[in-house]
């Protein structure tokens, strides 16, 4: 499906509630995210009375924009985008899925169709390293600035204390699921590109990230905080690993997740805990170091995942 295909979905289908798509992999220990009209928006069309169900519209619309094979899926939530109307005035409602899924090969999507880095939307949110020397430098005075600009000291220290829990500042330390809260914050201040009242203070792509269409930014926004807090509580990471695989790249691919680094032996103290895993009898071939064990998740992890997806499985005909 073309770009300008996708652009004339919503029109086409005036008075439709328009469903969204938010496909989550992990390649090469990177969080990714599958995108079309080059990156530009999320999967997404309109639901027709052919479909059965929100979910089968949402795997039409991924099938025929993308190509992708979907597995896991579980509804995110119901948007109201107030920044478009249909013709009758009404503004547009979409609901949203988020879905998680082994990244396809890029010759077997359609044009315009393609995975990208999550963090080239969300650049702030990579906390791997720590806060962005940026973050500080340029994001920083201007949220202070926004603050001191209220006269009502009620009101200054309640934006106050919402910047310092937003961003780990003051008393507070950074909470990686809170994607959400920054992004609607750095929109209400008008840093993001896609506000109403955008300020141009000089950000580069690499520091404000990508715009997206449609408030699609916001929705992955919303994807990201819900699979940062679900990975905390739910082995949902064995929908985006190999078969097989080691401590470490299991470690590593939480990492790309979360946006944060974890300490190797509490990790590994942790997974052994939860009895999530059980070894195989095969090692890497490494051609430094020593080999290290592989391991895969056990049945019953991957079952309660598909229990936990609360749908049909998809047909394969």
């Amino acid at each position: 499906m073309s770009a300008s295909a996708v652009e004339t979905t919503s029109s086409q289908n005036e008075g439709t509630t328009e469903l969204v798509a938010v496909l989550i992999a992990i390649t090469r220990f990177s969080a990714r995210v599958l995108t079309v009209m080059d990156g530009q928006s999320l999967p997404f069309g309109a639901l027709s009375p052919v479909h059965q169900s929100l979910q089968a519209g949402v795997r039409q619309w991924v099938k025929t924009q993308t190509r992708q094979p979907m597995g896991y899926v579980e509804q995110l939530y119901t948007f109201v985008d107030t920044t478009r109307t249909r013709l009758s005035g009404h503004p547009v409602l979409y609901v949203s899925y988020l879905g998680l899924a082994k990244e396809a090969a890029e010759n077997l999507l359609q044009e315009h169709a393609g995975w990208r880095d999550w963090y080239c939307y969300f650049p702030w949110e990579d906390y791997r390293q720590g806060q962005a020397d940026w973050v500080e430098q340029k994001i920083r005075p201007q949220l202070q600035a926004w603050i001191q600009q209220e006269s009502d000291p009620a009101i200054r220290n309640n934006r106050q204390r919402r910047v310092d829990i937003c961003w780990g500042w003051g008393e507070f330390g950074w909470v990686e699921e809170h994607v959400l809260l920054r992004y609607e914050l750095l929109y209400e201040v008008g840093l993001i590109p896609e506000a109403p009242h955008f300020r141009d203070i000089g950000l580069s792509k690499n520091e404000i990230g990508l715009s997206m269409q449609r408030d699609h930014r916001r929705v992955l926004a919303t994807a990201m905080s819900r699979l940062r807090a679900k990975i905390k509580y739910r082995p949902v990471i064995s929908e985006l690993m190999p078969q097989e695989f080691t401590l470490f790249q299991l470690q590593q691919s939480i990492e790309g997740l979360a946006g944060v680094e974890m300490h190797k032996q509490n990790f590994r103290r942790l997974i052994q805990h939860q009895d999530l895993l059980e070894e195989t009898d095969k090692m890497t071939n490494q051609h430094r170091g020593r080999p290290a064990r592989l391991y895969r998740f056990k049945e019953n992890v991957l079952l309660e995942n598909i229990l936990a997806a609360g749908s049909k499985l998809p047909k394969t005909h």
